[in-house]
């Protein structure tokens, strides 16, 4: 809402009222102040110096706002240095197929002689807290093939961006933690009966693992609102839009594994984590994520007939 043109008599008062004159650089920076209280203001180039003006009944409430202002302690951020991609992140995405091609083969040829559909699917019964595994191993099962497909191919791209962010070993076990987390809640909310399988609440966490990054990131940023809240907005809209399907879609789950990964994120990037790029602290949080879904399948298979 800037312009160099000569501020306009429709701004509420026959004489606008300057509340700021200095260097253009600074008055673009004081305007962001008056834009986020939703001021309205014009910029105007005047003798050499830049002002902001206002409608005079705005006049007083501008000035203090920018009197505040002026007054904090210098907390404006610097320029923040360029990211530098965690390496590895192709090797994770990698594990995530193998994983689920592995578990579709064995679930495909009744290994042990079990049903895995049965013994690993989200259940909302009685005592569905009691069998807490179910939670990772439907993350893992896919009815069909296509329905594996659809979850091999959005995983992998996703994964790789988190990856990227966070390093493949972090990015899978905080993946893989939001999604047991949301199935977990999905199961014990569910009404009686309800089931469900699918890689797609861990891919939906992965999504809002990164959207709660980039919003936590620029929280403390002096910036225009929109800019600060666009990661979010933008998660949300690929959640509405690639969550919600055929009366067989999971909504729930994929709503409950967003905001998991949502709320990991923005964690992430209020505390600053991961810290280290060390290769053992990657393949530490990695060989976590495969014990813990190896040692989910042995509870499962442990509960056979």
């Amino acid at each position: 809402m800037s312009t160099t043109e000569p501020p306009r008599e429709d701004l509420g008062a026959p004489q606008p009222v300057p509340v700021f004159r200095g260097s253009q650089a600074a008055c673009l920076e004081y305007a962001l102040v008056l834009e986020a209280l939703e001021i309205p203001y014009e910029r105007v180039e005047s003798d050499g110096a830049w002002l902001l003006v206002v409608a005079s009944p705005l006049a007083q409430a501008a000035a203090d706002e920018l009197t505040r202002y002026a007054a904090e302690p210098a907390v404006r951020r610097e320029a923040p240095a360029p990211f530098v991609p965690f390496a590895g992140s192709a090797i994770g995405a990698a594990a995530y197929a193998f994983v689920l091609i592995l578990v579709a083969y064995c679930a495909g040829i009744e290994l042990f002689a079990v049903d895995w559909l049965s013994l690993g699917a989200l259940e909302s019964k009685a005592g569905a807290a009691g069998e807490w595994w179910r939670a990772v191993t439907a993350l893992t099962l896919h009815l069909d093939q296509e329905h594996l497909l659809g979850n091999l191919l959005f995983g992998i791209g996703i994964g790789v961006l988190a990856g990227r962010m966070f390093g493949p070993g972090c990015a899978w076990l905080a993946i893989l933690l939001s999604g047991a987390a949301a199935n977990f809640v999905d199961m014990l909310v569910s009404p009686l009966g309800h089931r469900a399988v699918g890689a797609s609440t861990a891919v939906f966490a992965a999504l809002g693992l990164l959207a709660g990054f980039g919003w936590g990131e620029r929280r403390g940023l002096r910036d225009r609102r929109f800019y600060r809240w666009a990661p979010l907005f933008a998660g949300v809209c690929l959640l509405a839009l690639l969550g919600a399907g055929t009366e067989h879609v999971d909504v729930l789950g994929h709503l409950l594994g967003f905001m998991t990964g949502t709320a990991v994120g923005w964690i992430f990037a209020r505390v600053g984590f991961p810290r280290s790029r060390s290769a053992a602290f990657q393949l530490t949080m990695g060989a976590i994520a495969v014990a813990l879904l190896g040692g989910a399948w042995l509870l499962a298979l442990r509960h056979a007939g």
